[in-house]
């Protein structure tokens, strides 16, 4: 355990480190690391105890499994893409596409150990994406048109057509309804608060919510979400 906490202490250190070079579009992997990150070293402490407290609660959720290192794999790319994302409102393709190579990998892995289910994760995977990325789009171009403007960019489209490949059609339509519901909670005093015309990101709330339905068990956030939209009428 104590093995994990520090690979997250590590990776946490690389992710400031990423944070500081994909919006620019410039190599992660070079000498700069060295000569230049290495040499000027301030540790992000927030990033480091974030990712390693994440890679523990992944063994203890998942213990030694696929999942868990699917996920393992999809914390870093997602906290990179939180902190991107709040402060310069972009997602680099880099972050998507990345997102979207561990889906392909960990579909094709789960079709090689379960060959008999192998054709239903493919379909679970490839509808996830469909679902993911959909839904977002159709909201954008709807949001668009109503408003005369963006309402959400393209960047937020990407995100969930990646995160579906991985998570499937079933996590991902709960990321989605619950990345609005976060958003709806926390927006509303910072709409009230600041100006009226301020963009919020909408990547940090997507990736909140992420962690919340690899973290809970799925039938446990069913039943908390359909108590708090019938306002508690739901006895399931």
């Amino acid at each position: 355990m104590l093995l994990y906490g520090v690979a997250g202490l590590l990776i946490g250190q690389v992710i400031d480190w990423c944070n500081k070079r994909l919006p620019e579009y410039q190599k992660i992997v070079c000498k700069e690391f060295f000569t230049e990150y290495m040499r000027h070293f301030k540790p992000n402490y927030l990033l480091m105890v974030i990712t390693a407290v994440m890679y523990l609660g992944l063994l203890y959720t998942f213990n030694i499994s696929i999942d868990f290192f699917k996920y393992a794999a999809l914390v870093p790319i997602l906290l990179s893409a939180f902190c991107i994302d709040y402060k310069l409102q972009i997602i680099p393709n880099r972050l998507n596409l990345t997102i979207l190579e561990i889906g392909l990998l960990f579909t094709f892995l789960n079709v090689i150990i379960n060959v008999s289910s192998g054709i239903n994760t493919i379909i679970e995977s490839v509808i996830g994406a469909l679902v993911g990325g959909g839904i977002f789009l159709l909201i954008t171009v709807i949001g668009g048109w109503i408003a005369g403007k963006e309402a959400m960019g393209f960047g937020d489209v990407k995100l969930m057509g990646a995160l579906g490949l991985v998570l499937g059609w079933k996590a991902i339509l709960m990321v989605s309804v619950l990345s609005f519901l976060i958003a709806a909670i926390i927006s509303l005093p910072i709409l009230i608060i600041k100006r009226k015309n301020d963009y919020i990101p909408f990547g940090p709330f997507i990736v909140i919510a992420t962690f919340i339905v690899v973290f809970t068990p799925y039938d446990l956030l069913l039943t908390i979400l359909l108590k708090i939209f019938t306002l508690g009428m739901y006895q399931g």
